[in-house]
């Protein structure tokens, strides 16, 4: 071992060592498991689905039990993972941020149920950012409470409009539907700090950050996180730059630690700093989830799967029922980070995954199931289960590589031990392929099949590409 990973390594063991590493967990199903046998699932899956890196909270009796870090921080440069690194949370903002807004109806200063333009000086479609709002005056319909539960009638974001416009626009009476958005939780950001007169990184500090003790949590970027911090990885494994923001979000600019976030969680289970009223609305199905999908959040199509398990919204977190109670969670998702949290307020327990691996969605049901007995609503949140792949030699690989052609033009190299793709005809840059033979491989950017077929002479004569209906016959032709 170097000595540059000989002192990362050692920087990770103690701070994991600071935190109280039991060698059992009660898990919400009422089985024990030895928090060495949770390591061998998460190194397992980590290796087989090859993901850059991953961190892991565990909650149990509403008291952080384990924390415990995997992988690298920046595989670009070898940097291990550590629980002090900062990881971004993306969507994971959004709950923390409907806790204070708890918190400030607890005080008397919003209600749930008051429309929202009530609190403006002036009508929401004259301010800039929501003129697209004029001529249709459902959004004096909109409450705290449809922000919350994703009711407001908004896409997600106003690029995703589903008319390809780019407008925030209103697509159902508010109150009535499910329909995921970051933009109703924009909205309400700007009418608590018209309320409270403050930004939302100040607000935050002092009803969540300090009270909770997490120290290496904002909405914006502190100088300190500069010290030890994670970068995203794309579905190839690739670093991905930093995005250090300047400006507070609540839909989804919060930076963490696995540690931070997991005394939120614990805190969030026990209702601390929270009346009993609020804490039951929280974690209370405010709205019935049909959807077959969850994104896109718009789309039509739905589904009566999601009545066996209760499948619901409450105000900041998706709900549903469990063989062993009561579930609340939420999911993170960014370009290179995808994050995970799930708990259980009858047992105590609480789970939080953070992953800097675009590929890490694919994992997470089979690793919340190993480590809590339950099964997530994996299929509604698009989580498509990893396919194992298998790892070749270099010399094995070395004959795939050359220029296929057809229908489009391919390119095959091997480059630092994998198999990677590149076809100018599709604009596809350089890709890694992943083996589940010696000369079956796939894609995890795209639905894409490949098959290198032999001649009679065992040399690799063509491949043969299945992408997403589409057939393709390339010739090697070098």
């Amino acid at each position: 071992m170097n000595k540059k990973l000989h002192l990362s390594f050692s920087l990770s063991f103690l701070l994991t060592a600071a935190f109280a590493q039991p060698k059992q967990i009660h898990r919400p199903d009422g089985k024990i498991i030895s928090t060495r046998s949770i390591d061998g699932i998460v190194n397992k899956l980590l290796d087989t689905a090859e993901i850059t890196g991953l961190q892991l909270g565990i909650v149990n009796n509403n008291n952080i039990s384990y924390v415990k870090s995997y992988g690298y921080k920046n595989g670009a440069k070898h940097a291990l993972n550590d629980p002090n690194a900062t990881f971004y949370a993306a969507s994971l903002a959004k709950p923390l941020f409907g806790y204070i807004v708890m918190q400030l109806v607890d005080e008397g200063k919003m209600d749930l149920d008051k429309p929202l333009y009530t609190y403006l000086p002036k009508p929401l479609p004259e301010y800039d950012n929501y003129k697209d709002l004029a001529g249709d005056d459902r959004w004096k319909l909109i409450t705290a409470r449809e922000c919350l539960d994703h009711t407001t009638g908004f896409p997600n974001w106003r690029e995703y409009n589903p008319r390809d416009n780019k407008k925030l626009e209103i697509f159902f009476t508010p109150g009535t539907k499910y329909a995921y958005s970051g933009e109703g939780i924009f909205l309400l950001q700007m009418v608590v700090e018209t309320i409270t007169g403050r930004n939302l990184e100040d607000l935050a500090q002092e009803k969540i950050f300090k009270p909770f003790g997490m120290t290496r949590t904002s909405y914006v970027w502190q100088k300190d996180f500069e010290t030890d911090y994670a970068v995203g990885h794309d579905m190839n494994g690739e670093s991905l730059q930093k995005d250090k923001r300047s400006k507070p979000n609540a839909a989804g600019s919060m930076e963490t630690t696995v540690g931070d976030y997991s005394r939120f969680m614990a805190a969030a289970m026990r209702g601390k700093r929270l009346s009993a009223k609020s804490y039951r609305q929280i974690f209370s199905p405010q709205i019935e989830i049909t959807s077959k999908r969850e994104f896109p959040s718009l789309d039509t199509s739905t589904t009566t799967e999601n009545k066996k398990v209760g499948l619901s919204y409450g105000l900041g977190w998706g709900l549903f029922n469990s063989p062993y109670g009561k579930a609340f969670f939420k999911e993170g998702h960014g370009d290179g980070w995808v994050n995970y949290v799930i708990g259980f307020p009858d047992k105590g327990f609480a789970l939080v995954i953070f992953c800097n691996d675009a590929n890490g969605e694919s994992i997470f049901k089979e690793l919340v199931e190993k480590t809590t007995g339950v099964t997530i609503p994996w299929y509604w949140e698009g989580y498509t289960p990893y396919r194992a792949n298998v790892k070749l030699p270099v010399a094995v690989l070395q004959q795939f590589a050359g220029v296929y052609d057809g229908k489009l033009k391919a390119i095959i190299t091997v480059e630092n031990g994998h198999l990677k793709a590149e076809s100018p005809t599709v604009n596809l840059p350089k890709t890694k392929l992943f083996a589940t033979n010696d000369h079956h491989f796939f894609l995890k950017v795209m639905d894409t099949d490949i098959d290198f077929v032999k001649g009679p002479d065992g040399k690799i004569i063509k491949m043969v590409l299945d992408d997403e209906g589409e057939h393709y016959e390339l010739t090697k032709v070098k």
